[in-house]
């Protein structure tokens, strides 16, 4: 019987499986995604038009930077 922590391993394996499909298809087209992949809120079509390839949005973009600048 698979006990809850299995199940969650498995659950977090496909997610990340798909995360990373997502952006291996996203970098092959360049196109930017339509929903951030951090809080999900859907990514402007003018943010989308200018930063090509984009994959989040630009508050989530802002966060990002910031703790990579330390």
């Amino acid at each position: 019987m698979t006990d809850i922590f299995d199940q969650a391993q498995e659950l977090e394996l496909r997610q990340r499986e798909q995360a990373l499909a997502r952006q291996a298809a996203q970098q092959k087209t360049g196109a930017s995604l339509s929903h951030c992949e951090d809080c999900g809120d859907a990514i402007p079509d003018n943010r989308q038009t200018f930063a090509k390839g984009c994959t989040r949005c630009f508050e989530c973009q802002t966060i990002h930077e910031r703790i990579n600048a330390r």
